[in-house]
């Protein structure tokens, strides 16, 4: 099976304009309102995340992509020859998610993964809901999530052996974590060995580190909302921050990840935790919040750093004009243009 990337996540929240604000105001989304749901746009295609009402917050469906028709049905004969349940959607859920055709099934741990082909475009550019350079979607996906699994020995064997994900490389401590790719992003998924199941979080990624630092400034304003502060990764050098989104699942808003040579590339298990410097997690308990702490102070102690990660490119800026009246906030009219960036 070859799944080519994570192409949208839909949610549940019991709050509606909560999530308006978060991934418009603070995260600089575009939304789209779709009745008695959102959704957000991060690039050309019609959305990235739907946002339901329900009476429960949380994951609700991960939509991955392949290649086209004859790939989707290939990978349906092939779940099911391994005992896993397909089911086949009706018009209306195809519809909702902007794809020409899908199956979808459930995994060790009762999460529907959605496998899909011809994701639609909008029919206008992509305008955030805030100035920003833009994400770095594209061949690599919206982004990655993060699952919160019993047992990883248990979960692991369906993402590798059936579904054909590859693993990239696994922490023992302060907490079990395996991450795995389907492309050149460090991961699509990883999983998080806990006492919960479900989503723990999903990151999506920007084109410029300072509109990571500037919505890091809004999110730090409102109590309790940051999940963990500023910091960088070991594994895929993302320098980011998480905060808590309005269904109760972490967002990472980052810049700067690796990429992967799939030819050249070792596993290896990570010797200094999850992060370089940073991320403190406030949903630790303390414990572990002290052994990832110095976790850290040693790889600083022994000169543990990233690699030079920054490049000249062509990216694309989305441009929100602000609105004189509004007192510098931002209006609807966005431009784009190309142009040089570091990163």
């Amino acid at each position: 099976m070859n799944i080519e990337s994570l192409g949208y996540i839909g949610v549940t929240t019991t709050d509606l304009d909560a999530w308006r604000r978060f991934g418009g105001e603070m995260l600089g989304m575009q939304v789209v309102e779709r009745g008695s749901s959102l959704a957000f746009r991060l690039d050309e295609r019609c959305q990235r995340i739907l946002v339901d009402h329900g009476s429960s917050n949380g994951g609700s469906y991960y939509g991955f992509q392949v290649a086209d028709e004859l790939a989707l049905n290939a990978a349906a004969r092939e779940l099911e020859a391994r005992g896993v349940c397909v089911s086949v959607p009706d018009a209306e859920e195809l519809r909702r998610r902007g794809v020409a055709a899908m199956c979808y099934f459930l995994d060790p741990c009762g999460n529907r993964l959605e496998l899909f082909h011809g994701h639609a475009a909008a029919d206008d550019p992509f305008r955030p809901s805030r100035p920003l350079r833009g994400f770095r979607t594209g061949e690599l996906g919206l982004g990655h999530v993060v699952f919160n699994v019993p047992s990883i020995a248990d979960v692991l064997p369906f993402y590798t052996d059936v579904l054909g994900f590859r693993v990239s490389d696994y922490a023992e401590e302060p907490f079990k974590a395996t991450f795995l790719h389907a492309n050149a992003r460090h991961h699509s998924v990883a999983l998080i060995e806990s006492t919960k199941s479900g989503l723990h979080h999903m990151m999506v990624e920007l084109l410029s580190l300072d509109d990571v630092g500037q919505a890091y400034d809004r999110v730090n304003k409102e109590e309790g909302l940051v999940g963990a502060t500023l910091g960088r990764h070991t594994n895929d050098y993302m320098v980011s921050f998480y905060a808590w989104s309005p269904s109760r699942f972490l967002v990472e808003y980052g810049w700067g990840g690796r990429t992967i040579d799939e030819a050249t590339w070792r596993i290896e298990r990570l010797q200094h935790g999850p992060s370089l410097w940073g991320h403190e997690r406030t949903w630790l308990p303390e414990p572990l919040r002290a052994k990832a702490l110095e976790m850290r102070l040693r790889a600083a102690m022994e000169g543990v750093k990233a690699p030079l990660q920054v490049a000249a490119g062509t990216v694309r800026f989305y441009a929100v004009e602000p609105t004189p009246e509004a007192g510098g906030t931002t209006s609807g009219n966005a431009h784009q243009a190309d142009g040089i960036s570091q990163g």
